[in-house]
């Protein structure tokens, strides 16, 4: 199916924007920011748990706090939905301001900065959710990984085009993912704290993307 059927949010290039920013997100916080995984809170959850049982409890807070961000922000990206017309163009904005505030918080305060890039991630992955019509997400790999295998093998089983297709784009999703991860290593090394700008800009660039008449 042409891209051009589709709504703006949807298109391959927007998608592939949020999906390198959601990878430079995750490597930006665990490599500046203590170790903590901001947009897949799986990791966070097992660390919390860990803690509670070894009754560390500065250890828990620290993994608490971006859970607890990243629901938060779930629920503010559905209140923006219900009550604002354009409401994908108004939660990047809010993103790339979050994230923006992010580069001047220093290290003494990377909780709080680990909390703004979870309630950031939140609001996107709510927000954006299918690509070409079927679902993804782009600030984690894992139900990627599982559509893009699924959809392989139905294509192997049946010869069914579409489904090569999505597959195509799941694994696309993963590798752009990977190099978002990348980017985001090695503009940390170089940059530090103000790394996460680059995600601004991507941000921006899907901001400006989304503003096209359909």
């Amino acid at each position: 199916m042409n891209q051009q059927t589709h709504p703006a949010a949807e298109r391959l290039l927007p998608v592939a924007l949020l999906t390198l920013s959601g990878g430079l997100q995750d490597a930006y916080t665990y490599l500046r920011r203590g170790q903590v995984f901001a947009n897949a809170q799986t990791g966070n959850i097992v660390l919390l748990g860990q803690s509670l049982f070894d009754g560390d409890w500065s250890r828990a807070a620290r993994y608490l706090l971006p859970i607890l961000a990243f629901a938060f922000g779930v629920a503010a990206a559905e209140w923006i939905r219900v009550r604002r017309p354009r409401w994908q163009r108004r939660v990047l904005i809010w993103e790339i301001l979050l994230l923006f505030l992010v580069g001047f918080i220093p290290h003494s305060l990377d909780q709080l900065a680990n909390a703004l890039v979870s309630f950031s991630c939140a609001m996107q992955v709510q927000s954006f959710r299918k690509m070409e019509g079927f679902a993804f997400a782009s600030t984690m790999c894992i139900g990627n990984l599982r559509s893009g295998m699924e959809a392989l093998c139905i294509f192997l089983r049946t010869g069914n085009c579409q489904e090569r297709r999505k597959a195509r784009l799941y694994f696309l999703l993963i590798l752009l993912f990977a190099l978002g991860a990348e980017t985001g290593s090695l503009a940390a090394e170089r940059l530090d704290l103000p790394a996460i700008w680059l995600s601004c800009a991507l941000l921006a660039v899907d901001f400006v993307l989304l503003s096209q008449p359909e």
